[in-house]
């Protein structure tokens, strides 16, 4: 961990170096009622991440107040997967069950106080009298109960006297109040079920709002990190800690984007519908997005902290993409794991002038990794090639093995094809070819030319091994139920061929198939007798491609098929960049990467720093626009310099142009070489962050939309995104997001 300032960390020393907390103690506080995924992991980083830098504390504490869906599998889950993240909590496993006594406490102090009354109001007459956005809600009669009356029917609650949905404990705040959570909400409510772990010792269960800040109280925690939809239930946190005068110091709340994320669905919900009808082989099924999940598929607990610290923490929220996360793991593993052959659609090849058998040695990682070890490749008369790598009437710049072609069997030797042996359907089952004695990689004398080198195993000695192909579960990129699963995002290879070494030697668990991408051996299914390899990631990120041309032909490929799918290994000099723009200047691995291994680029960049040091919104432009005019431009042909970049990152970071503004500007500046300032001027493209402009805009669009502004108030966050893109369209992009965001979410509160 380091410590990045982002704004949450940037609260946390403030709050040190005012001496307002001695030390920082955070909490990672989830409800155990399904298994934990990617969003937790992110919330597990962050809290226990924190912790950790500031040489802190960070609880895990399970937030069971609904014994009608917890259970101990999921604490269970929920445990595994922060240790298997690599973190630890302090002390022993906390519930706020544990706090059940002390809870019940605080809910009598506050009728004693006349803050606290039971209702005894059905939930749809409680809701019909909360009233609405644009309606003041009622309070009920109930809340003139006296003080005994109250204390005496909370009791007969508590000791199981009255049926579900009987009565209610209700904070007595403000029915009037702007922001609906506020309007006497639900401190407690009767459940006759059992729990967990507290077997059948209480009826009556505290609600969310009531019980999480008391116990983040209890517990001394300081900073109490939650996701943007607890924002409107901040002011009943601050609310029940203030009026109960408790004893400081306190904890306070803040709130963080929550992580979404395409192709993907984040809802308990939905996933556990997803595992109760077998869509999914269960919550650890490797398509699902569940740490059990990602972890059965072959994800790295170093992967995951990569991407949740490439991601960031935002005060806004956005979606991620889903390519982000796979490039971290390719990114983790690339340095890591033996490369080893397999075919997973096996072609059977007999070279019939080649008798007897050999043993190639072949390295097990490329030069480029600090790693030593190989393996020995058997050779025969008979082998197994990908059924794509032959092709009887290729399409152009098809490199492989042809009637008319020959092909490099990589770490052996150059074949050419004969014969062609086809069943009584036209499908080709054999390929008779030749070899060239004189060919042998490594010692090739025969001068015989080829554009590419295919994988292949030994028929008489490969394994036969059951392949996984997983894709994305969903087609969608922003899914909403089963309906846009996709139908082949599983794909069982059963007749797959693999090295003897990956099975006999087990160098690793995780292995990169040459050519195919990344494969772990199943922990739950594998065994020597059936091996059975689930597909991490490819070696490139193809869905872009995929989804593009579904049902059509595959484009001709001009590239040998080595090069396509397997970066060329980074030099010295690039490592040496690599490590400093990642280390020294903070880059994301991917931009870093794209630096590195361009030298016009690195030059460009370094050009650029000498002149406005932010390093980050620099290297952003340099590896995606600067490196798009690239592609076409010679360096000097360029019609901007590396000042010109400078001084439009310096624009973005001062808050005079929004990122998309820079779009634009750039766009000109490619075409006119102008300055950034002068294009700006020009085109009235500054900013706009005065909120005396901004309000009027914002005021006409909140009238225009009366409903989404009703839902946004009764908890639907993800319409703060409408009302800021529909005011950003408004000023054609010239709007700054964060200050309409906050005008807009203050205007929304009121």
């Amino acid at each position: 961990m380091h410590k990045s300032k982002d704004f949450l960390r940037a609260i946390v020393q403030k709050d040190l170096k005012s001496k307002r907390y001695k030390e920082v103690v955070t909490r990672f506080p989830p409800e155990p009622n399904g298994f934990p995924h990617i969003g937790h992991a992110k919330s597990i980083y962050i809290n226990f991440g924190i912790a950790q830098d500031y040489n802190g504390r960070c609880y895990l504490r399970m937030d069971d107040t609904d014994p009608t869906k917890e259970e101990y599998k999921y604490v269970e889950a929920l445990k595994d997967a922060v240790k298997w993240l690599g973190f630890d909590w302090d002390g022993s496993v906390r519930y706020t069950s544990d706090y059940f006594p002390k809870l019940y406490e605080y809910a009598v102090e506050l009728i004693k106080m006349g803050y606290a009354y039971v209702d005894s109001l059905s939930e749809d007459e409680i809701k019909k009298y909360r009233g609405t956005v644009t309606k003041a809600g009622r309070r009920s009669k109930f809340a003139d109960r006296s003080i005994e009356e109250n204390l005496d029917l909370f009791e007969q609650m508590k000791n199981g006297e009255f049926q579900d949905g009987e009565h209610v404990l209700r904070a007595k705040i403000d029915m009037n109040s702007a922001n609906m959570k506020m309007r006497d909400p639900l401190l407690y409510r009767i459940r006759h079920a059992t729990h967990f772990k507290t077997g059948n010792q209480w009826c009556i269960y505290p609600m969310y709002d009531f019980a999480h800040c008391l116990s983040d109280y209890i517990e001394g925690v300081t900073h109490s990190f939650c996701t943007l939809e607890f924002e409107n239930n901040r002011d009943i946190y601050d609310w029940l800690l203030d009026t109960l005068n408790l004893t400081p110091p306190r904890p306070y709340q803040y709130e963080f984007a929550r992580l979404e994320m395409n192709y993907t669905v984040m809802s308990k919900r939905k996933l556990l519908e997803l595992v109760t009808n077998k869509y999914v082989s269960g919550w650890d099924d490797p398509r699902m997005p569940t740490i059990a999940g990602l972890r059965r598929r072959g994800y790295t607990p170093k992967s995951i902290r990569n991407f949740c610290e490439q991601i960031g923490i935002a005060k806004s929220n956005s979606m991620v993409d889903l390519s982000q996360l796979e490039f971290c793991i390719r990114d983790d593993l690339n340095t890591k794991v033996p490369r080893v052959m397999c075919v997973i659609d096996p072609l059977k090849v007999t070279i019939e002038n080649y008798d007897g058998f050999e043993e190639i040695e072949a390295p097990y990682y490329p030069h480029d990794i600090p790693k030593e070890g190989s393996r020995k490749l058997p050779f025969s008369k008979e082998i197994y090639i990908e059924r794509d790598d032959f092709s009887k009437n290729p399409p152009s710049g098809y490199f492989r093995l042809t009637p008319k072609q020959p092909v490099r069997l990589k770490y052996a030797y150059i074949i050419e094809c004969k014969e062609i042996i086809e069943d009584e359907n036209g499908k080709i089952k054999e390929i008779k070819a030749i070899y060239y004695p004189e060919s042998k990689s490594g010692s090739d004398t025969s001068g015989i030319k080829v554009k590419s080198a295919i994988h292949w195993v030994s028929a008489a000695h490969a394994k036969q091994v059951e392949i996984r192909l997983y894709d994305r579960l969903f087609l969608s990129e922003t899914p909403q139920g089963i309906e846009d699963l996709n139908p082949n995002s599983l794909k069982i290879m059963k007749n797959a061929f693999i090295e003897p070494a990956a099975i006999e030697e087990k160098p690793d668990c995780r292995f990169q198939f040459e050519r195919l991408g990344y494969f772990y051996a199943d922990p739950i299914s594998y065994t020597d007798e059936k091996p059975i390899f689930n597909k991490i990631v490819g070696l490139k990120d193809s869905w872009n491609k995929k989804k593009h041309k579904q049902n059509a032909t595959a484009k001709p490929q001009t590239k040998n098929i080595q090069n396509q799918n397997e970066a060329t290994p980074m030099n010295e000099a690039q490592k040496a960049l690599y490590e400093q723009y990642t280390k020294e200047l903070k880059l994301n691995n991917e931009i870093a990467n794209t630096l590195a291994r361009d030298e016009r680029l690195s030059s460009f960049y370094k050009q650029s720093l000498s002149t406005n040091n932010n390093a980050v919104t620099i290297a952003n432009i340099v590896a995606n626009d600067v490196a798009r005019e690239l592609k076409e431009k010679q360096i000097n042909k360029l019609q901007f310099s590396a000042a010109q970049i400078a001084q439009l990152a310096k624009m973005i970071d001062e808050g005079t142009i929004s990122s998309k503004i820079a779009k634009q500007i750039f766009e000109e500046m490619s075409q006119t070489g102008q300055d950034p300032e002068t294009i700006m001027e020009a085109k009235g493209l500054v900013q706009i962050s005065d909120p005396a402009t901004l309000e009027p805009i914002i005021d006409e669009i909140i009238a225009k939309n009366p409903e989404n502004v009703a839902q946004l108030r009764l908890g639907n966050r993800k319409l703060l995104g409408f009302f800021v893109g529909q005011v950003i369209k408004a000023t054609q992009g010239k709007a700054n997001p964060t200050v309409v965001n906050e005008l807009v979410t203050k205007k929304l509160a009121t």
